[in-house]
């Protein structure tokens, strides 16, 4: 039989025959798949833009509140979200954000259809919030990125509507600065009543320094700015720093030098990534260190408190590796135990006593608790009656004094004022 006749044969068997186009089936529809699958990576790569967000990134939380206003609406898988707001009148309200749930979801954006993908890593745990790691990935028809930019902005505009009149304080968490409770309303700077001048002299201050970035780069001076506020407790060294970042529209990053964990190399690094327009307050320094000047029991008495040394401190505040266009605020009760290194020009610019309260004080804090006729008669008369005492008082002692006669007439709080300090 020859190889035609052969070939012939087989092409008349039934059995091969249904075996070849068996096979032809599957091979085609294997090529096929494959076929869909390239074009489908093909199609992807060059019609579709995809933006992934990990919960680390700046942005994620602003982009969760966005979407919870956007496509939460159209989605019926949610999770949800608690918050508290505390209202002006003092009262809290409950609010609750729904979210797109762990899973895949689609919403339409400005004629553009997106899908979100929120994915949870259940291995993955932030140690610090004890969560597991989150990914939203974005994923849209087209090659135009500014959708995603659109998306990110619309984002940062509703957080900073939140925000707006507010001051939000930051603590270090780990190699990171993270929001620290709720954002605070901004205290109004003239509530913060210190002795005629000092306040304008430290506001004036910081918007000049805020306002000159191209004096300091012509002249080649570090862009950053110390500050020392010292004088005994209770007088407003913190209040008027709070009441400061507000009138300034900053945040403030509140460090404590005695953490445990704190290294230099950390303290060099917070200070480096710490957010824009902030304040950073370091907060009793003379508690963090001893001076070179103490004794040796003295010294004994802070070792093994913490591990950010001294050199470290001030390498970060004045160093080579040091960061600049920073606003650096340091308070202390007992100026004399810091060491002359530490707050020399450079490292603190600018040094302002907070004292015991002065006649000009104790008026004006009187003003603004109580209203009326005749009032500037009462504040006058209560100030003179304090000073008369001889005895030293703090604005701390003036208020809670207020805070305990706030129901009384202006008499009563003029002629008791010996009760100042038997409140204490």
């Amino acid at each position: 039989m020859t190889l035609t006749d052969y070939v012939g044969s087989l092409a008349d068997n039934p059995y091969f025959g249904a075996g070849f186009g068996l096979f032809g089936i599957g091979a085609g529809a294997a090529i096929l798949r494959k076929g869909l699958q390239g074009a489908l990576i093909l199609f992807r790569r060059n019609y579709m833009i995809t933006l992934e967000v990990p919960c680390r990134d700046k942005s994620y939380q602003w982009l969760l509140q966005w979407i919870s206003q956007k496509g939460a609406r159209s989605t019926q898988h949610l999770s949800v979200e608690t918050s508290f707001i505390q209202k002006d009148s003092g009262q809290v309200q409950t609010k609750y954000d729904f979210i797109p749930s762990v899973g895949t979801h689609l919403f339409r954006y400005k004629g553009t259809w997106i899908q979100v993908e929120r994915t949870r890593e259940k291995q993955t745990i932030d140690l610090h919030l004890g969560l597991p790691f989150e990914t939203v990935t974005l994923t849209a028809f087209g090659r135009d990125r500014g959708v995603y930019f659109n998306i990110l902005e619309e984002a940062r505009q509703i957080a900073l509507k939140e925000n707006e009149g507010k001051t939000i304080m930051y603590t270090a968490m780990g190699s990171e600065w993270r929001p620290f409770g709720h954002p605070r309303k901004r205290r109004p700077i003239d509530s913060v009543v210190l002795d005629q001048g000092i306040s304008e002299r430290i506001l004036n201050d910081c918007n000049e320094f805020i306002n000159s970035p191209d004096w300091y780069t012509q002249r080649g001076i570090p862009y950053r700015r110390g500050y020392l506020l010292h004088g005994p407790p209770g007088c407003g060294k913190s209040s008027y720093i709070t009441a400061l970042a507000g009138k300034l529209e900053f945040g403030i990053c509140v460090l404590n030098l005695s953490e445990r964990g704190l290294t230099d190399d950390r303290l060099n690094h917070l200070l480096a990534v710490a957010p824009v327009q902030t304040i950073i307050l370091l907060e009793d320094i003379d508690a963090a260190f001893v001076s070179r000047e103490d004794t040796t029991e003295q010294k004994a008495a802070f070792a093994g408190l913490n591990r950010v040394t001294f050199s470290g401190l001030l390498n970060c505040l004045d160093g080579v590796a040091s960061t600049e266009a920073r606003i650096v605020f340091m308070t202390t009760n007992y100026i004399e135990r810091l060491d002359p290194a530490l707050i020399r020009p450079g490292r603190v610019d600018f040094k302002e006593y907070i004292g015991w309260c002065s006649e000009y004080q104790i008026r004006e804090m009187f003003l603004r608790f109580y209203k009326g006729e005749d009032a500037l008669n009462y504040a006058t008369q209560f100030a003179k009656n304090v000073i008369a005492t001889g005895k030293n008082v703090s604005p701390a002692q003036i208020q809670g004094y207020f805070m305990f006669h706030k129901l009384s007439t202006h008499e009563e709080v003029v002629n008791n004022v010996h009760k100042i300090w038997e409140l204490l």
